[in-house]
Formats: structure tokens, sequence, C-alpha cells
């Protein structure tokens, strides 16, 4: 049965495109090339360029292609960015999310994936979270993933929705044999800003606060390989297909890593040394943030094969060195 995947033209969109399509799916994707790249969308999935929040346009894909479920990653992502313009994020994570809900209720699609993100938890409490854990997002960026969340819940309670939301941690690496990977311009994940300095691409890396908490005073983050979250979809795509109930899933290893050992992993595999520059810190960055990954394992049977740092950083690097757009 087609499926709807919106923001399918992005980083984790199209790896996500391109496992379904592998597996023998049918896909529309909608994405209106903001920062995603027309090349990314593989040849046998079909390509609207448009807005998620253009209702009549989604009633209109919906019905055309019988659409049997949504896969929604379109939206905003930067945590900073979300602190100096709130209307922004407000507007494209969460009025345009509410838009695609109805248009599903209205064309009545069973089932909904919802891309959301670790930004919702409380980063003081322990760690590994749990999905049970108290949600107290720090950033308008969690606070308007949220808040998609909360909706997806109140409406399946009226309406025949199913949905899973997967809440991402740090997602990186990159899959360069099939041409899939992060191209977005002016990006500020470390571990594509750090690979582009190794190649020449940048001048230095930016260190955001080096007085935190942690062994070494930097951040901690659990980093995720693009293409076993891509994987995590179609499972969870299967397991509502099959009748699964809703669900909310945490996607991550379960292992953090600091920034600095992330830069010296990079220096290390590139075989180079790093501009490294220390500044202060970023609000809204957490000290640290590490998923308990055990209800994504268990309900979905997800079981990650790309879970090491040097995978995440060399796929990265490989990726900067061949990257086709």
């Amino acid at each position: 049965m087609p499926i709807l995947v919106t923001g399918g033209a992005g980083y984790i969109g199209s790896q996500t495109v391109l496992d379904l399509v592998d597996a023998g799916e049918t896909v529309v994707v909608l994405d209106d090339l903001s920062t995603g790249f027309e090349a990314a969308v593989p040849p046998n999935a079909r390509l609207v360029v448009g807005d998620v929040g253009d209702a009549m346009l989604v009633s209109s894909l919906i019905a055309e292609h019988n659409i049997d479920a949504i896969i929604h990653f379109a939206g905003s992502i930067v945590v900073p960015e979300s602190i100096a313009d709130p209307l922004h994020y407000y507007l494209n994570n969460t009025s345009k999310t509410r838009s695609l809900i109805e248009a599903a209720v209205g064309g009545r699609v069973p089932h909904f994936i919802f891309s959301s993100t670790a930004a919702v938890y409380d980063s003081k409490e322990l760690l590994p979270v749990r999905e049970d854990d108290p949600v107290r997002p720090q950033s308008p960026y969690g606070r308007s993933k949220l808040i998609s969340e909360w909706m997806l819940e109140d409406v399946s309670r009226v309406h025949p929705l199913r949905y899973t939301v997967l809440r991402y941690f740090n997602v990186a690496g990159a899959d360069p044999q099939k041409g899939v990977g992060q191209a977005t311009k002016g990006a500020s994940h470390l571990i594509k800003v750090a690979s582009e300095a190794a190649l020449g691409k940048r001048q230095f890396v930016e260190v955001f606060g080096t007085d935190y908490p942690t062994p070494d005073g930097t951040c901690i983050r659990d980093y995720l390989h693009v293409r076993d979250l891509a994987v995590a979809h179609r499972l969870a795509l299967a397991r509502l297909r099959t009748g699964g109930s809703n669900l909310t899933a945490n996607c991550g290893y379960g292992r953090g890593y600091s920034v600095m050992e992330v830069l010296r992993a990079i220096e290390r595999i590139a075989g180079t040394k790093l501009d490294i520059r220390k500044t202060a810190r970023r609000a809204g960055d957490p000290v640290a943030v590490v998923a308990d990954p055990s209800l994504a394992r268990s309900e979905l049977g997800w079981t990650p094969i790309f879970g090491t740092l040097d995978a995440i950083v060399g796929s990265t690097l490989e990726w900067e060195r061949v990257r086709p757009y």
C-alpha cells in the first residue's frame, strides 16, 4: 500500500525512502526542497514539491494514491535557531503537523509515524532516559515536537488513526554507496561539521562549552547511524500494519560520547588534526542525552548493525569525499 513520506528529500527522510523502496514499497515524497534535494529521492519514488501545511495538496495526494500510511519527517531541527525564532518552529513543526494530521483523519489514513526527538526529555534526569521519564523540553524545538506528540495521542482516542512516535537521539552517518547523506548547507551537527573541517571544507570546529559536569567538560550525546534509524521506521510501519497499538519509542544505542571524544575519533580516522576552537555554551544544549532503546528493540524487533562511533564517522567522511549533490 502506498506511503506518503513528508520531508522525504531530506537527510533522514531520503534514507528512509531508499530503505522502503528497496523493500518493495510504493512511496510518494512530499517536500518543499527548502533543506532537501531532488537528487536524494530515488527515481522509483514519486516526488511532489510542495508544503506539508498545504491541506488541499495533502488531501489530494492521499485520495489520488490511496495512501495507507504517513511518515512525517518535514520540520525544522536546530535548537539554537528555535530559541532565536520560536514562532517559526511552532508554525513549521506544530501548526503544519496539526494540518497534516487533520488531512490524515479526513482521508482515513490508518497509520502515522512521527519523527520526534530526545529534546523532549528533562536533561537533568538520570541517564539513560526511558520513554516514561519526565518530558520537560528545554527549547522551542523540543516543545514544538512534544505538542505534536500530544496531538497524535489525543486524535487517536477519537479517530481510527494508530501511530508510532520515534524519539531520535543524535542522528549522523551516511550511505555513500547509495548516494545518501547529509547535504544541508550550513548544517550544525557536530559529526557533519567536523568531517567537513577534516576534509578542508571548513576552517575550524567550534566546541560550545567546556565546563559541563562531564569527564572532559563537554556535552555527551548518543549518536545514531541514519541507516539504522531508517530501518526502525520500516519496522514501525510493519508493526502498525499487523495491528500494533500506539507506541512511543527511543531510537538510540544507549551509549554516549562527549564532543571531544567525537572530535578525536574524526582526527584518528581522517588522519588529520582539527583546528578546535573552544567557546561559550549555547542556550538550550543539555549536558548529556543517552537513550534506553529497550522498547524499540522489543516492540519493533529493531537490531541496529551500524552502532559504533567509527562506523558513523567513517561513513560521514566517505560521504563528504564523494558527495554527489
